[in-house]
């Protein structure tokens, strides 16, 4: 006998099938935005980055200055504020994120010494990483088992939400991977 949800999933499939579904056209678009960064410098990426960063300063600057100007104040003010920040995080989300894979691939074969062993970068985002990173983006949760690269997924959403220059905050139950990730990943954020 078939049961009630397996005849929902047949009539309407898997709700991950339809995620992965409204996902991949993001993933197809970063990917083909990373093939264009390797004729960038090092310097040149960088910039890029730095661009952004300023954009998103004077987007946020001219918007508090359109808010003043129709004396949005207050609580209000900071809603609107939130808003034009989410826009434009939305709208580099491809950039950022094809730059910090660049980014990681520039690191590739370098050495670091990590909590006082030595390490070689081997990372570039996956393609199941970047969808993690767009799903940390959007504020949902990405599960994923060890190894698959959480810590490099991470990476993405992180510096995309970094533009912000209000911080971002990763928590985690493991301390000694704590201090392990971020003293890893530094590398690639001290890179941008």
């Amino acid at each position: 006998m078939i049961g009630f949800g397996s005849i929902v999933t047949k009539i309407f499939g898997k709700k991950s099938d339809k995620d992965l579904k409204l996902l991949w056209p993001y993933v197809e678009k970063i990917n083909n935005h990373f093939q264009k960064l390797n004729v960038l410098s090092d310097d040149q990426l960088k910039g890029r980055f730095v661009d952004i960063q300023n954009e998103y300063q004077a987007t946020i600057k001219e918007a508090k200055e359109n808010f003043k100007n129709k004396d949005i104040k207050g609580i209000d003010q900071d809603e609107q504020i939130s808003i034009v920040e989410k826009e434009f995080l939305d709208s580099y989300m491809i950039e950022v994120f094809a730059i910090v894979k660049d980014a990681a691939r520039r690191l590739s074969g370098q050495k670091f010494k990590v909590m006082g062993q030595d390490m070689e970068w081997n990372m570039v985002h996956y393609d199941v990483q970047l969808i993690g990173g767009i799903v940390l983006h959007q504020g949902r949760i990405a599960e994923m088992k060890t190894g698959e690269g959480k810590t490099l997924v991470s990476t993405l959403a992180i510096v995309l939400n970094a533009l912000t220059k209000r911080g971002v905050h990763v928590i985690t139950v493991n301390d000694y991977l704590a201090e392990r990730d971020s003293a890893w990943m530094g590398f690639l954020f001290d890179f941008l």
